[in-house]
């Protein structure tokens, strides 16, 4: 009991008093991205790189393209007028072979055989801007899927952006437990040549082992959760054969309280997701109109030429025709059309509330959020790693002059060890809730096009 007070008292008198940090209130590392070089090196990636990497590369940001290409073909569709058609017929053939349809006249040319032959063009002439209406329709769905490409862009880029800071956590998690594994090594040397000499009991020299071989096996699964993280990062990039290759080396952002005075009232409606809610909101109001043009009959012209000879001695065998078909809503007035599109612009009003509120409440958890990681990273920044360390170097010093027994300096060291793996953790937490802020109120990743 006399030792282990001795070496408390030589940890107390080692740490002292520890005069406080301020820390650095310069701009993120988040805004201030360096430029992008012409050569990418995946093993020194910075974030602005990565960003490059993933607009490039990112599948589901491909995939939101061949959306938007594909509601421009539709723009094309939607602005065409019906095709006319072209009708062939044959009529009045004889059957009776020996008869085979002679002309009364006396003609017995191809030409002349009495075979009525029609040839007629028929167009649908469409009525109450229907065609406008739909143009406008497929317009506005381009717009949507436009903004959609944009809404997707932001929500990857920010999954890029935390896949970014977690591999960088997993490498800085790697090096601590590198550290602490060469730490365990050298004490537990140190205790073997003093169990020889009689300094050491034999159990102290069992106890260290055993805390060297936790050690060993945090280092493997923190190898493991490095491989998990470049592997993430790597599908975000496109990048799968090269996750072994990813390193990143942006440093932590620092910590910026003017992060969290943006333009909270103008954010919001230059949000992609609100505007392409907007934009299908506008679709649904055109759809309504065009169900409203349903009703407007549409017309059916038609021109004939008819070869007929061998009528009547004398009669011309060519004749014109002509005529106009029009529909009768005697039993159907496209009244469920109309009531779809009344329910589709309801439904889009709708949705436009629903994501403007979520918006709303995604900038509120990312502000939450920020806000308690810049509180955590200034605590530990201002003292408690240092604290920590000073601690963990005392014991050292007490164990090393007898003053400690091995379990306090292992304790010591297995508390330090928690806390810079939790310093980094706390960084790492800052890094993305500060991406996730900007992201949310539309101040990083919008450099689209």
């Amino acid at each position: 009991m006399l030792r282990r007070r001795l070496g408390w008292a030589c940890v107390m008198l080692m740490v002292g008093v520890q005069p406080l940090y301020a820390g650095d209130a310069t701009s993120s590392g988040a805004q201030s991205i360096p430029s992008v070089p012409n050569q990418v090196v995946l093993d020194q990636l910075s974030l602005r790189q990565a960003e490059q990497l993933f607009a490039g590369g990112n599948r589901e940001l491909l995939a939101a393209k061949r959306a938007v290409e594909g509601a421009e073909a539709d723009t094309l569709i939607a602005g065409q007028r019906p095709n006319p058609v072209l009708s062939l017929g044959l009529s009045s053939v004889n059957v009776n072979r020996g008869q085979g349809n002679p002309n009364q006249n006396g003609a017995s040319g191809v030409w002349d055989k009495t075979y009525n032959s029609a040839l007629q063009v028929s167009q649908l002439v469409e009525r109450g801007n229907k065609r406008e209406l739909r143009t406008a329709v497929a317009e506005s769905a381009v717009k949507a899927y436009g903004f959609d490409l944009k809404e997707t862009y932001r929500q990857q880029a920010l999954a890029m952006a935390t896949a970014y800071y977690d591999l960088k956590l997993a490498q800085e998690t790697l090096l601590i437990q590198q550290a602490n594994v060469g730490s365990y090594d050298k004490t537990l040397q140190a205790a073997q040549l003093r169990l020889k000499a009689g300094d050491v009991a034999s159990a102290d020299v069992a106890r260290i082992r055993v805390d060297a071989l936790r050690a060993s096996n945090d280092l493997r699964q923190a190898e493991a959760d490095l491989q998990k993280a470049q592997a993430m990062l790597a599908y975000l990039l496109g990048k799968d054969q090269d996750a072994a290759k990813l390193y990143v080396s942006d440093p932590w952002p620092s910590l910026a309280a003017e992060q969290l005075t943006g333009a909270e009232n103008s954010w919001l409606p230059q949000r992609s997701d609100v505007q392409a809610a907007d934009a299908r909101m506008e679709q649904a109001q055109q759809a309504r109109k065009l169900a409203e043009s349903l009703k407007t009959r549409d017309l059916t012209w038609s021109l004939a030429y008819q070869h007929f000879p061998g009528q009547e001695p004398g009669s011309a065998p060519d004749t014109l025709g002509g005529s106009i078909s029009i529909p009768l809503f005697t039993n159907y007035q496209y009244e469920g059309e109309a009531a779809r599109a009344e329910v589709g612009y309801t439904s889009a009003m709708e949705a436009k509330e629903q994501v403007r509120a979520a918006a709303v409440a995604e900038m509120r958890r990312a502000k939450a959020d920020l806000q308690a990681a810049v509180d955590k990273n200034r605590r530990f920044d201002q003292s408690i790693l240092s604290e920590a360390q000073k601690a963990a170097d005392a014991a050292e010093f007490a164990y090393q002059h007898g003053a400690m027994s091995v379990m306090d300096l292992l304790d010591a060291r297995r508390i330090l060890r928690v806390l810079q793996l939790e310093s980094a953790s706390v960084k790492a937490d800052y890094a993305k809730s500060l991406s996730a802020w900007l992201a949310a109120t539309r101040q990083a990743f919008t450099n689209q096009d």
